[in-house]
């Protein structure tokens, strides 16, 4: 069974920088994509950012694009998500998450079958 763990969040003025980082166990890490989601009070929950297997494609919400960096580094079986610039909008609790094995990286929450505990982020004005 996967399990994921996410660490890293915290409070931070807008204009700073915090990372997020999500320790995965359980089955083969390179043989599953990745990815970010957060959800803030009263809103669905909704795609950040994603990984593949390797590394070599990823994906953002237009929301983060330029400010937000995934990456992921195999031999620690984790999975990194790097905020600049951070903005009080991305105030959220952070969940990292990943699809079954060897499905590809997706914008699609139900897509996603394994989920961390999620970790607060707030961004203060």
């Amino acid at each position: 069974q996967v399990q994921l763990v996410e660490s890293g969040g915290g409070l931070v003025q807008a204009g700073g920088s915090l990372r997020l980082s999500c320790a995965f166990s359980g089955r083969i890490f390179s043989m599953y994509s990745m990815g970010w989601f957060r959800q803030a009070p009263g809103k669905e929950r909704e795609f950040v950012a994603a990984i593949s297997w390797r590394g070599g494609t990823t994906y953002y919400a237009d929301s983060v694009k330029g400010r937000f960096t995934i990456s992921r580094d195999n031999a620690k079986n984790t999975v990194y998500l790097q905020m600049n610039s951070l903005k009080p909008e991305d105030t959220a609790v952070y969940y990292c998450a990943a699809p079954s094995l060897m499905r590809p990286a997706t914008r699609i929450v139900a897509e996603y079958e394994y989920w961390g505990q999620g970790t607060q982020v707030t961004v203060s004005s």
